[in-house]
Protein backbone atom coordinates (compact mmCIF):
# COMPACT_ATOMS: atom_id res chain seq x y z
CA UNK A 1 0.00 0.00 0.00
CA UNK A 2 1.40 3.58 -0.90
CA UNK A 3 2.86 5.79 2.02
CA UNK A 4 2.69 8.98 0.38
CA UNK A 5 -0.35 11.11 -1.20
CA UNK A 6 -0.09 12.56 -4.43
CA UNK A 7 2.72 15.44 -5.15
CA UNK A 8 -0.17 18.13 -5.17
CA UNK A 9 -1.95 17.58 -1.77
CA UNK A 10 -2.10 19.73 0.56
CA UNK A 11 -2.09 19.75 4.66
CA UNK A 12 -5.85 19.93 5.82
CA UNK A 13 -5.66 23.06 7.99
CA UNK A 14 -5.64 22.34 11.51
CA UNK A 15 -9.39 22.39 12.90
CA UNK A 16 -10.11 24.02 16.12
CA UNK A 17 -11.18 21.83 19.45
CA UNK A 18 -15.02 21.52 19.31
CA UNK A 19 -17.12 20.53 22.28
CA UNK A 20 -16.17 17.71 24.05
CA UNK A 21 -18.36 14.36 23.35
CA UNK A 22 -19.52 12.27 26.28
CA UNK A 23 -22.25 9.29 26.38
CA UNK A 24 -25.94 9.46 26.03
CA UNK A 25 -28.46 7.11 26.85
CA UNK A 26 -31.08 7.34 24.88
CA UNK A 27 -34.88 5.73 23.98
CA UNK A 28 -36.88 6.00 21.00
CA UNK A 29 -39.52 4.25 18.85
CA UNK A 30 -39.61 4.01 14.87
CA UNK A 31 -41.23 7.22 13.41
CA UNK A 32 -45.52 7.18 13.07
CA UNK A 33 -45.65 3.39 15.27
CA UNK A 34 -46.62 4.47 18.62
CA UNK A 35 -46.97 0.42 19.66
CA UNK A 36 -43.70 -0.45 18.51
CA UNK A 37 -41.35 -1.70 21.08
CA UNK A 38 -39.18 0.66 22.53
CA UNK A 39 -35.31 0.78 21.72
CA UNK A 40 -32.66 1.94 24.03
CA UNK A 41 -28.93 2.44 23.41
CA UNK A 42 -26.22 4.81 23.84
CA UNK A 43 -23.94 7.15 21.45
CA UNK A 44 -21.51 9.71 21.60
CA UNK A 45 -22.44 12.90 21.15
CA UNK A 46 -21.43 16.87 21.80
CA UNK A 47 -24.95 17.31 23.10
CA UNK A 48 -28.71 16.15 24.01
CA UNK A 49 -29.98 18.45 20.96
CA UNK A 50 -26.83 16.40 18.64
CA UNK A 51 -28.52 13.04 19.65
CA UNK A 52 -31.60 13.71 19.07
CA UNK A 53 -31.43 15.02 15.60
CA UNK A 54 -28.89 11.81 14.82
CA UNK A 55 -32.08 9.28 15.94
CA UNK A 56 -34.32 11.55 13.71
CA UNK A 57 -32.26 10.95 10.99
CA UNK A 58 -32.56 7.05 11.91
CA UNK A 59 -36.23 7.57 11.25
CA UNK A 60 -36.96 7.27 15.30
CA UNK A 61 -39.38 9.00 17.50
CA UNK A 62 -37.11 10.38 20.57
CA UNK A 63 -38.92 9.12 23.91
CA UNK A 64 -35.85 10.17 26.03
CA UNK A 65 -32.20 11.48 26.01
CA UNK A 66 -30.21 11.85 29.01
CA UNK A 67 -26.02 11.90 29.50
CA UNK A 68 -24.75 8.17 30.60
CA UNK A 69 -23.89 9.17 34.61
CA UNK A 70 -20.45 7.89 35.75
CA UNK A 71 -20.41 5.12 38.04
CA UNK A 72 -18.97 5.60 41.57
CA UNK A 73 -16.40 2.47 40.76
CA UNK A 74 -15.87 2.22 36.59
CA UNK A 75 -15.75 -1.27 37.48
CA UNK A 76 -19.45 -1.70 38.24
CA UNK A 77 -21.64 -3.22 35.58
CA UNK A 78 -19.07 -3.31 32.92
CA UNK A 79 -18.03 -5.22 31.04
CA UNK A 80 -14.75 -7.49 30.89
CA UNK A 81 -12.33 -6.73 28.29
CA UNK A 82 -11.47 -10.48 27.82
CA UNK A 83 -15.42 -11.10 27.35
CA UNK A 84 -15.62 -9.26 24.35
CA UNK A 85 -12.47 -10.31 22.73
CA UNK A 86 -14.30 -13.74 23.17
CA UNK A 87 -17.81 -12.55 21.85
CA UNK A 88 -15.94 -10.66 18.51
CA UNK A 89 -13.80 -14.04 18.03
CA UNK A 90 -16.96 -16.01 18.16
CA UNK A 91 -19.05 -13.74 15.90
CA UNK A 92 -15.92 -14.04 13.19
CA UNK A 93 -16.13 -18.10 13.22
CA UNK A 94 -20.47 -17.71 12.61
CA UNK A 95 -19.96 -15.37 9.95
CA UNK A 96 -16.98 -16.90 8.60
CA UNK A 97 -19.52 -20.03 8.70
CA UNK A 98 -22.46 -18.68 7.29
CA UNK A 99 -24.74 -17.73 10.07
CA UNK A 100 -26.78 -14.63 9.23
CA UNK A 101 -25.90 -11.40 11.40
CA UNK A 102 -28.92 -11.75 13.10
CA UNK A 103 -28.96 -15.12 13.88
CA UNK A 104 -25.23 -15.01 15.49
CA UNK A 105 -25.95 -11.99 17.55
CA UNK A 106 -29.16 -13.91 18.61
CA UNK A 107 -27.06 -16.98 19.98
CA UNK A 108 -24.40 -14.74 21.61
CA UNK A 109 -27.01 -13.35 23.71
CA UNK A 110 -28.56 -16.06 24.50
CA UNK A 111 -25.44 -18.23 25.63
CA UNK A 112 -23.93 -15.30 27.59
CA UNK A 113 -23.66 -15.67 31.49
CA UNK A 114 -23.31 -11.98 31.43
CA UNK A 115 -26.25 -9.67 31.91
CA UNK A 116 -24.38 -6.81 31.20
CA UNK A 117 -23.18 -8.43 27.82
CA UNK A 118 -25.91 -10.08 27.06
CA UNK A 119 -27.62 -6.26 27.13
CA UNK A 120 -25.34 -5.11 25.03
CA UNK A 121 -25.84 -7.83 22.18
CA UNK A 122 -29.48 -6.81 22.36
CA UNK A 123 -28.60 -3.14 22.18
CA UNK A 124 -26.33 -4.18 19.12
CA UNK A 125 -29.06 -6.94 17.63
CA UNK A 126 -32.33 -4.61 17.67
CA UNK A 127 -30.59 -1.79 14.89
CA UNK A 128 -29.86 -4.71 12.46
CA UNK A 129 -33.22 -5.85 12.39
CA UNK A 130 -34.10 -2.88 11.96
CA UNK A 131 -31.36 -2.41 8.76
CA UNK A 132 -28.76 -0.44 10.65
CA UNK A 133 -24.66 -1.13 9.47
CA UNK A 134 -23.16 -3.58 11.61
CA UNK A 135 -20.63 -0.42 12.32
CA UNK A 136 -22.90 1.98 13.37
CA UNK A 137 -24.84 -0.51 15.75
CA UNK A 138 -21.43 -1.06 17.65
CA UNK A 139 -21.04 2.67 17.65
CA UNK A 140 -24.08 2.95 20.36
CA UNK A 141 -21.08 1.65 22.73
CA UNK A 142 -18.38 3.63 22.87
CA UNK A 143 -17.15 2.56 26.19
CA UNK A 144 -16.49 -0.67 24.41
CA UNK A 145 -15.98 -0.04 20.51
CA UNK A 146 -13.37 2.96 19.74
CA UNK A 147 -13.56 5.11 16.57
CA UNK A 148 -11.07 2.43 15.53
CA UNK A 149 -12.75 -0.77 15.91
CA UNK A 150 -15.69 1.06 14.24
CA UNK A 151 -13.85 2.15 11.25
CA UNK A 152 -12.56 -1.02 10.67
CA UNK A 153 -15.83 -2.91 11.11
CA UNK A 154 -17.23 -0.52 8.51
CA UNK A 155 -14.61 -1.07 6.35
CA UNK A 156 -14.54 -4.57 6.48
CA UNK A 157 -18.34 -4.68 5.92
CA UNK A 158 -17.83 -2.82 2.83
CA UNK A 159 -15.30 -5.38 1.06
CA UNK A 160 -17.25 -7.95 2.21
CA UNK A 161 -14.38 -9.32 4.30
CA UNK A 162 -15.70 -8.51 7.86
CA UNK A 163 -15.24 -12.02 9.34
CA UNK A 164 -11.66 -11.16 8.47
CA UNK A 165 -11.85 -8.25 9.74
CA UNK A 166 -13.65 -9.27 13.27
CA UNK A 167 -10.80 -12.06 13.24
CA UNK A 168 -7.80 -9.28 13.35
CA UNK A 169 -9.65 -6.78 15.53
CA UNK A 170 -10.31 -9.76 17.88
CA UNK A 171 -6.28 -10.78 17.68
CA UNK A 172 -5.53 -6.77 18.03
CA UNK A 173 -7.55 -6.65 20.70
CA UNK A 174 -6.09 -9.40 22.58
CA UNK A 175 -2.64 -8.72 22.42
CA UNK A 176 -3.05 -5.12 22.92
CA UNK A 177 -4.75 -5.85 26.33
CA UNK A 178 -2.02 -8.39 27.69
CA UNK A 179 0.16 -5.84 26.92
CA UNK A 180 -1.59 -3.22 29.11
CA UNK A 181 -1.76 -5.71 31.85
CA UNK A 182 2.52 -6.03 31.45
CA UNK A 183 2.77 -1.95 31.36
CA UNK A 184 0.63 -1.74 34.36
CA UNK A 185 2.10 -4.34 36.49
CA UNK A 186 5.62 -2.78 36.07
CA UNK A 187 4.08 0.36 37.42
CA UNK A 188 1.22 -1.34 40.18
CA UNK A 189 3.74 -3.45 41.73
CA UNK A 190 6.55 -0.67 43.21
CA UNK A 191 4.09 1.72 43.48
CA UNK A 192 2.05 -1.23 45.84
CA UNK A 193 5.36 -2.20 47.77
CA UNK A 194 6.13 1.21 48.21
CA UNK A 195 2.62 2.08 49.86
CA UNK A 196 2.60 -0.64 51.92
CA UNK A 197 6.09 0.32 53.03
CA UNK A 198 4.95 3.72 54.06
CA UNK A 199 2.21 2.12 56.30
CA UNK A 200 4.36 0.20 57.81
CA UNK A 201 6.45 3.02 59.10
CA UNK A 202 3.14 5.47 59.95
CA UNK A 203 1.73 2.51 62.24
CA UNK A 204 5.03 2.04 64.18
CA UNK A 205 5.23 5.81 64.27
CA UNK A 206 2.04 6.17 65.49
CA UNK A 207 1.21 3.60 67.69
CA UNK A 208 4.44 1.47 68.79
CA UNK A 209 7.06 4.33 69.26
CA UNK A 210 4.55 6.06 71.63
CA UNK A 211 4.77 2.98 74.07
CA UNK A 212 8.24 3.33 74.32
CA UNK A 213 8.41 6.94 74.68
CA UNK A 214 6.04 6.44 77.54
CA UNK A 215 8.88 4.00 78.98
CA UNK A 216 11.26 7.00 78.83
CA UNK A 217 9.73 9.42 80.15
CA UNK A 218 9.53 7.15 83.36
CA UNK A 219 13.52 6.99 83.09
CA UNK A 220 13.57 10.56 83.22
CA UNK A 221 16.90 10.61 81.59
CA UNK A 222 18.35 12.40 78.87
CA UNK A 223 17.49 10.41 75.49
CA UNK A 224 19.99 9.89 72.74
CA UNK A 225 19.98 12.70 69.56
CA UNK A 226 18.30 9.65 67.27
CA UNK A 227 15.49 8.15 70.01
CA UNK A 228 14.55 12.03 70.36
CA UNK A 229 14.26 12.54 66.83
CA UNK A 230 12.23 9.56 66.44
CA UNK A 231 9.95 10.16 69.02
CA UNK A 232 9.75 14.06 68.28
CA UNK A 233 8.63 12.97 64.43
CA UNK A 234 5.97 10.54 66.18
CA UNK A 235 4.44 13.19 68.20
CA UNK A 236 3.60 15.42 65.13
CA UNK A 237 2.34 12.54 62.83
CA UNK A 238 0.09 11.85 65.89
CA UNK A 239 -1.07 15.14 66.78
CA UNK A 240 -1.17 16.25 63.08
CA UNK A 241 -2.85 12.56 61.13
CA UNK A 242 -4.85 14.28 59.37
CA UNK A 243 -2.17 16.46 57.57
CA UNK A 244 -0.55 12.31 56.86
CA UNK A 245 -3.61 10.88 55.70
CA UNK A 246 -5.05 13.68 53.40
CA UNK A 247 -1.93 15.17 52.02
CA UNK A 248 -0.97 12.48 50.22
CA UNK A 249 -4.87 12.13 48.68
CA UNK A 250 -4.57 15.56 47.93
CA UNK A 251 -1.51 15.47 46.33
CA UNK A 252 -2.61 12.85 44.13
CA UNK A 253 -5.77 14.12 43.31
CA UNK A 254 -3.64 17.72 42.11
CA UNK A 255 -1.64 15.71 39.70
CA UNK A 256 -4.72 13.84 38.38
CA UNK A 257 -6.70 16.85 37.83
CA UNK A 258 -3.71 18.91 36.49
CA UNK A 259 -2.37 16.07 33.63
CA UNK A 260 -6.54 16.09 32.61
CA UNK A 261 -6.97 19.72 32.25
CA UNK A 262 -3.59 21.36 31.78
CA UNK A 263 -1.89 20.31 28.47
CA UNK A 264 1.32 22.27 29.41
CA UNK A 265 1.69 19.79 32.52
CA UNK A 266 0.36 16.48 30.59
CA UNK A 267 3.25 17.37 28.30
CA UNK A 268 5.80 17.81 30.74
CA UNK A 269 4.84 14.57 32.46
CA UNK A 270 4.97 12.76 29.63
CA UNK A 271 8.38 13.83 28.96
CA UNK A 272 9.98 12.81 31.75
CA UNK A 273 7.73 9.67 32.07
CA UNK A 274 9.92 8.80 28.44
CA UNK A 275 13.14 9.60 30.33
CA UNK A 276 12.63 7.73 33.39
CA UNK A 277 14.72 4.90 34.21
CA UNK A 278 13.36 1.50 33.66
CA UNK A 279 9.80 2.96 33.51
CA UNK A 280 10.51 4.72 30.75
CA UNK A 281 11.74 2.35 28.56
CA UNK A 282 8.77 0.06 29.65
CA UNK A 283 6.47 3.05 28.11
CA UNK A 284 8.38 4.09 25.43
CA UNK A 285 8.22 0.48 23.78
CA UNK A 286 4.63 -0.01 24.99
CA UNK A 287 3.57 2.88 22.71
CA UNK A 288 5.46 2.07 19.71
CA UNK A 289 4.15 -1.66 20.25
CA UNK A 290 1.09 -0.27 20.05
CA UNK A 291 1.48 2.08 17.20
CA UNK A 292 2.92 -0.37 15.25
CA UNK A 293 -0.25 -3.21 16.11
CA UNK A 294 -2.42 -1.11 15.35
CA UNK A 295 -0.43 0.43 11.76
CA UNK A 296 -0.63 -3.19 10.81
CA UNK A 297 -4.36 -3.90 11.57
CA UNK A 298 -5.51 -0.34 10.14
CA UNK A 299 -3.13 -0.89 7.05
CA UNK A 300 -4.83 -4.69 6.44
CA UNK A 301 -7.89 -3.69 6.45
CA UNK A 302 -7.26 -1.07 3.61
CA UNK A 303 -7.43 1.92 5.50
CA UNK A 304 -5.66 4.91 3.87
CA UNK A 305 -2.24 5.95 5.03
CA UNK A 306 -3.25 9.30 6.50
CA UNK A 307 -6.11 8.38 8.04
CA UNK A 308 -4.54 5.74 9.72
CA UNK A 309 -1.77 8.43 11.31
CA UNK A 310 -4.42 10.46 12.36
CA UNK A 311 -6.37 7.72 14.98
CA UNK A 312 -3.20 6.73 15.82
CA UNK A 313 -2.28 10.15 16.83
CA UNK A 314 -5.79 9.93 19.21
CA UNK A 315 -4.84 6.56 20.70
CA UNK A 316 -0.90 6.84 21.71
CA UNK A 317 -1.86 8.13 24.96
CA UNK A 318 1.18 10.02 25.40
CA UNK A 319 1.65 14.01 24.21
CA UNK A 320 5.01 14.06 22.49
CA UNK A 321 4.28 10.71 20.76
CA UNK A 322 1.06 12.07 19.47
CA UNK A 323 3.12 15.30 18.11
CA UNK A 324 5.69 12.92 16.71
CA UNK A 325 2.74 10.93 14.93
CA UNK A 326 1.18 14.10 13.62
CA UNK A 327 4.13 15.25 12.11
CA UNK A 328 4.50 11.88 10.53
CA UNK A 329 1.18 12.49 8.82
CA UNK A 330 1.84 16.16 8.05
CA UNK A 331 5.11 14.74 6.14
CA UNK A 332 2.79 12.24 3.69
CA UNK A 333 0.44 14.83 3.23
CA UNK A 334 2.93 16.65 1.40
CA UNK A 335 4.33 13.56 -0.26
CA UNK A 336 7.23 12.28 2.12
CA UNK A 337 7.23 9.12 4.00
CA UNK A 338 6.19 8.18 7.59
CA UNK A 339 9.63 7.21 9.07
CA UNK A 340 11.41 10.57 7.01
CA UNK A 341 9.60 12.85 10.30
CA UNK A 342 10.24 9.69 12.86
CA UNK A 343 13.86 10.11 12.00
CA UNK A 344 13.43 13.77 12.51
CA UNK A 345 11.28 13.71 16.01
CA UNK A 346 13.76 10.91 17.43
CA UNK A 347 11.24 9.86 19.62
CA UNK A 348 10.93 6.00 18.43
CA UNK A 349 13.86 3.97 18.27
CA UNK A 350 16.14 3.63 15.13
CA UNK A 351 16.01 -0.13 14.91
CA UNK A 352 11.53 0.37 14.89
CA UNK A 353 12.15 3.64 12.25
CA UNK A 354 14.76 1.33 10.18
CA UNK A 355 12.20 -1.84 10.03
CA UNK A 356 8.96 0.17 8.86
CA UNK A 357 11.30 2.58 6.31
CA UNK A 358 11.80 -1.29 5.18
CA UNK A 359 8.07 -1.77 4.77
CA UNK A 360 7.44 1.85 3.42
CA UNK A 361 10.36 0.97 0.87
CA UNK A 362 8.84 -2.69 -0.28
CA UNK A 363 5.01 -1.77 -0.01
CA UNK A 364 5.08 -4.03 2.89
CA UNK A 365 4.13 -2.32 5.82
CA UNK A 366 1.30 -4.52 7.45
CA UNK A 367 4.27 -7.31 8.20
CA UNK A 368 6.94 -4.77 9.14
CA UNK A 369 5.08 -3.13 11.45
CA UNK A 370 3.54 -6.47 12.61
CA UNK A 371 6.94 -7.50 13.09
CA UNK A 372 7.80 -5.15 14.92
CA UNK A 373 4.72 -5.11 17.30
CA UNK A 374 5.81 -8.98 18.10
CA UNK A 375 9.34 -7.80 18.87
CA UNK A 376 8.64 -4.50 20.93
CA UNK A 377 6.49 -6.96 23.27
CA UNK A 378 8.58 -9.67 23.99
CA UNK A 379 10.99 -6.06 25.26
CA UNK A 380 8.01 -5.22 27.36
CA UNK A 381 7.54 -8.65 28.70
CA UNK A 382 11.12 -9.18 29.56
CA UNK A 383 12.02 -5.41 30.84
CA UNK A 384 8.83 -5.81 33.45
CA UNK A 385 10.24 -9.46 34.47
CA UNK A 386 13.89 -7.95 34.80
CA UNK A 387 12.48 -5.14 36.94
CA UNK A 388 10.45 -7.14 39.53
CA UNK A 389 13.56 -9.27 40.02
CA UNK A 390 15.54 -6.50 40.29
CA UNK A 391 12.75 -4.18 42.49
CA UNK A 392 12.18 -6.97 45.40
CA UNK A 393 15.90 -6.75 46.60
CA UNK A 394 16.52 -3.27 46.44
CA UNK A 395 12.53 -2.43 48.35
CA UNK A 396 13.81 -5.65 51.12
CA UNK A 397 17.12 -3.40 51.77
CA UNK A 398 14.47 0.17 51.69
CA UNK A 399 12.15 -1.25 54.25
CA UNK A 400 15.41 -2.92 56.27
CA UNK A 401 17.14 0.25 56.80
CA UNK A 402 13.66 2.09 57.91
CA UNK A 403 12.55 -0.51 60.69
CA UNK A 404 16.43 -0.63 61.27
CA UNK A 405 16.74 2.69 62.20
CA UNK A 406 13.20 2.54 64.65
CA UNK A 407 14.46 -0.69 65.80
CA UNK A 408 18.23 1.20 66.94
CA UNK A 409 16.34 4.44 68.04
CA UNK A 410 13.80 3.02 70.85
CA UNK A 411 16.79 0.40 71.95
CA UNK A 412 19.56 3.00 72.49
CA UNK A 413 18.28 4.29 75.75
CA UNK A 414 17.90 0.68 77.15
CA UNK A 415 21.38 0.14 76.15
CA UNK A 416 22.41 2.99 77.56
CA UNK A 417 20.12 2.02 80.89
CA UNK A 418 21.75 -1.35 81.46
CA UNK A 419 25.28 -0.24 80.83
CA UNK A 420 25.06 2.20 83.78
CA UNK A 421 23.14 -0.19 86.07
CA UNK A 422 26.48 -2.91 85.10
CA UNK A 423 28.53 -0.23 86.16
CA UNK A 424 26.47 0.58 89.23
CA UNK A 425 26.62 -2.85 90.69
Amino acid sequence: MATAVKAGSQAAPKKKAGPKAAVFLWQARPAGDAKAAIQRGEMEGVSVAFVRAMLRKRGLDVISVKKKPTPLFSGMGSIKEANIVVMIRQLSTMINAGVPMVQAFELLATASESKAMKAMLEGILTPIKDGERVADAFNRYPKYFNRLFVSLLAAGDQGGILDTILLRLADYREKTLALQKKIRSAMIYPASIITVMLLVTAILMIFVIPVFAHLFDSFGATLPALTQMVIDISNWMRGHWYLVVFIPIAVVWAFLMAYRKSFGFRTQVDRIALKLPIMGDVVLKGSVARFMRTLATMQAAGVPINEALETLSRISNNVIIERSVNAARERVLEGGFITDSLKETGVFPPMAVHMLAIGEQTGAIEVMAEKVADFYEGEVSETVARMSTLMEPIIMVVLGIIVGTLVVAMYMPIFELGAVVTHSG
